[in-house]
């Protein structure tokens, strides 16, 4: 019955000790997303989100609500940077579920699109697609 519990408590012990730095390493994997979408860099996109998948496995719907660019999520970050490419891409790897989904503010992405007069932009006429 000791055992049992020595067992235990090292195996949540060890377990502590690895998942700390594996979110600070998600975390400086991503950290340099938001210019890579601001300069609509569709290639490097592309990398990055690979090397997060094989690497964490995690996919873009698991961190893009964690991530924001200037208060914006990333397809709203496209949209404000004319980033047609990343935004495109984006808006074609995440779920319809997620596309349709009232984002921190409350508000969908084609909503705050309408509200910001970006409603012309390829990528809301993408995303209609999806939606």
């Amino acid at each position: 019955m000791l055992k049992i519990v020595k067992t235990s408590i090292a195996i949540a012990a060890t377990s502590i000790v690895f998942a700390a730095p594996a979110q600070a390493d998600v975390a400086e994997a991503l950290q340099n997303i938001c210019t890579i979408v601001k300069a609509d860099d569709k290639s490097e996109l592309r990398k990055k989100m690979k090397r997060v998948q094989s690497d964490y496995r995690l996919k873009l719907q698991d961190y893009y609500t964690g991530i924001t660019c200037g208060g914006n999520s990333l397809i709203r970050t496209a949209m404000l940077n004319d980033a047609v490419e990343t935004g495109t891409l984006m808006v074609k790897k995440m779920p319809k579920s997620d596309l349709s989904a009232p984002e921190k503010d409350g508000k969908t992405v084609v909503a705050w699109a309408s509200e910001n007069g970006l409603t012309s932009s390829p990528i809301v006429a993408v995303l209609n697609d999806r939606i």
